[in-house]
């Protein structure tokens, strides 16, 4: 069941890769944004022809119940993560989902697909903590059963 959702722009990255056969580029998704609404779709931040920084509007973090273990991990780790799939469309690198989910995140990187974990925003951090200590309650974990 879906319990809430928050608008977000995805930060893109192309740069411009030299190797001994010859120039090539490398795409990444770099960062999230909390969008309030007055994004454009596509915006770009700044051109070189060594590295290019746009952002990609219209993706939802969706908080889903079934996914709640995923989030707690996420929130739990040294480092908390926007997990982010994307997919070449017209030369360009565009973002197709996003997930605050360590289970859905792994699911992203082992589809084969492209995809990128970039350090959570401290916004979007508060919105999914206060969305599991409202929701959630951790497993208790139990040892081994000597008998």
């Amino acid at each position: 069941m879906k319990m809430g959702s928050m608008p977000v722009a995805v930060i893109m990255q192309r740069r411009a890769v030299e190797h001994r056969w010859g120039a090539m580029d490398s795409w990444a998704a770099v960062g999230v944004v909390p969008d309030r609404g007055n994004l454009a779709p596509l915006q770009v931040l700044s051109e070189s022809p060594e590295r290019d920084y746009y952002m990609v509007s219209g993706l939802e973090l969706e908080l889903y119940t079934d996914e709640n273990d995923g989030y707690y991990e996420n929130c739990m780790a040294p480092e908390s993560k926007v997990f982010v799939l994307w997919r070449m469309e017209d030369g360009r690198a565009i973002p197709a989902r996003a997930s605050v989910s360590y289970v859905e995140g792994t699911r992203m990187f082992d589809s084969g697909e492209s995809a990128d974990g970039v350090t959570m925003p401290a916004e979007i951090y508060t919105w999914v903590a206060s969305y599991l200590r409202d929701n959630y309650t951790p497993r208790v974990r139990k040892g081994r059963q000597h008998g």
